[in-house]
């Protein structure tokens, strides 16, 4: 039985406990609380985007559905919780004060073309949070949640935050947690560890990521920023990594990567006129901002046309442009691959797919055991003890727990492992993904022999946990690969194959 067949059965329990209690059987708010917790294991997974003021989330939230549905500008909407999901047809509504719910008009920035929510007939105050409907693909497995920063000037703004990741009552709202980081203080570091702490446990961070956001100006628009960016990144992990409040750190431009996913041909055409241009004049009105959007430059596109550019792309993103068109890519739909790429969205994506898409059952059976330990605690019945009895074991099974944030620590840290075994270790703990022939390396088109497999990959592992050279981080990932091997045999095993 799966963990989340198991948080079913647990929360069926104590649903007819509850009814049974002659204190709690005509308590209304107390069976719509149970019903809100088991409606959750059966919706999509939910990941915040937080981080201060100005980190590039509602940018990074566009470039991770691929359209520009999230405010970038300093509207009303910026400062409100905003829930982004799969909808049929675009809808934005207004959640306030007291329960009322109201619809939001939807109009379109007139300069940028973004999205942005009509609230001339909304007090910005009354309102608790936004829920945005859209019809993307990105939102069908993941709900994505855009969040005021956490530094603003106005406290209210930053306490909206606060309450839906570190809310007081210790229910989690949320199931994991992309936080973006400009530099590492003291602030980020307490608020990541409360984080840690209810997404995860005691055992350390569970649901949490971290991205070196605009990552691009990291190396003031350098052709070589991502460069500078990744070690920042990597600076980040290994500071972080110390207390376990985060699983890793990857470097992002949000703002290459949302151009890299609405590139216009327009934009294109425009990229290979300069990229034409004599490679000593292009570099001399490239030297500042004020020089490459000047009226009287003799670059063959006009100002106003590079003026959009350095909107759309920044220094960094045209430049890269520049010598990816010079480097050979002569169609829009490569340099908008290769930019993707250069984003680093792709690796951020990776992470995402690895630590929660991959996970999400085990992650939102995490969420809603909490949220019941919660619940039962606040709510004392006769059986309480009982269902505590049997939530606490479920939630102190870590191992799955343990394979998450291994994957991000093998990023980091050193081990006595040769490039074959850390393969090999990764694959086995679900870092290629999480079903048995994926772990075990097993090609759809060859003989399938699963059983032999992860015994052999046991005994392998096991060999290797008591090597005499290992360090104790080498010796503790190698048990975990032992234990991921051991559970596919004892799952082959009870399927009697």
């Amino acid at each position: 039985m799966s963990t989340s067949d198991q948080v079913r059965t647990i929360l069926d329990g104590t649903v007819q406990a509850y009814r049974s209690d002659p204190a709690y059987a005509q308590r209304p708010d107390v069976h719509n609380e149970l019903d809100w917790i088991a409606r959750r294991l059966n919706q999509p997974i939910r990941i915040a985007l937080a981080g201060t003021l100005k980190a590039g989330k509602s940018t990074l939230v566009n470039a991770l559905v691929g359209e520009d549905i999230a405010p970038t500008d300093a509207t009303e909407a910026t400062r409100i919780v905003t829930w982004f999901r799969h909808g049929p047809t675009p809808k934005v509504t207004a959640n306030h004060r007291g329960g009322r719910r109201s619809n939001v008009p939807i109009g379109r920035n007139a300069v940028e073309g973004g999205l942005t929510f009509d609230f001339a007939d909304l007090d910005p105050e009354d309102v608790v949070d936004l829920d945005v409907e859209w019809p993307a693909t990105e939102l069908i497995d993941t709900t994505i949640i855009d969040t005021p920063g956490t530094s603003s000037l106005s406290r209210d703004v930053s306490q909206r935050t606060l309450r839906l990741l570190v809310p007081d009552d210790g229910v989690p709202r949320v199931d994991a947690v992309v936080f973006l980081l400009r530099t590492l203080n003291a602030a980020d570091i307490a608020l990541l560890m409360q984080i840690g702490e209810l997404v995860g446990g005691s055992a350390g961070a569970l649901g949490v990521i971290g991205v070196a956001s605009r990552a691009d100006e990291i190396g003031a628009g350098r052709i070589d920023a991502m460069l500078s960016a990744k070690d920042v990144a990597a600076r980040f992990t290994t500071e972080m990594d110390r207390t376990g409040i985060c699983q890793a750190v990857v470097p992002v431009s949000g703002l290459l990567a949302l151009t890299a996913r609405t590139l216009r041909q327009s934009e294109f055409v425009a990229l290979e006129k300069l990229a034409a241009v004599d490679a000593v004049e292009l570099t001399k009105a490239m030297l500042s901002v004020d020089r490459f959007v000047r009226e009287d430059s003799s670059l063959p596109v006009d100002a106003a046309t590079r003026a959009a550019l350095l909107e759309r792309f920044g220094m960094f993103g045209i430049r890269i442009s520049i010598a990816v068109l010079r480097a050979g890519v002569n169609d829009s739909v490569a340099l908008a691959d290769e930019l993707l790429e250069r984003s680093g969205l792709v690796a951020l994506r990776d992470v995402i797919d690895q630590q929660f898409a991959q996970r999400s059952d085990l992650l939102k059976a995490h969420t809603a055991l909490v949220s019941l330990r919660r619940f039962v605690e606040k709510n004392p019945i006769y059986a309480s003890s009982y269902i505590i009895a049997d939530i606490d074991p479920l939630l102190a099974d870590t191992h799955a727990f343990e394979e998450l944030r291994l994957l991000s620590q093998l990023r980091s840290r050193p081990t006595t492992l040769n490039e074959d075994e850390m393969a090999s270790l990764r694959r086995i703990i679900g870092g290629s993904g999480t079903d048995a022939a994926s772990r075990l390396g097993l090609q759809p088109d060859a003989p399938y022999d699963g059983p032999r497999a992860a015994f052999a990959a046991a005994q392998r592992w096991r060999r290797r946990a008591e090597h005499p050279l290992n360090d104790p981080f080498t010796t503790r990932a190698c048990r975990a690969a032992v234990r991921s091997a051991e559970a596919m045999v004892a799952q082959y095993a009870a399927q009697g194959r």
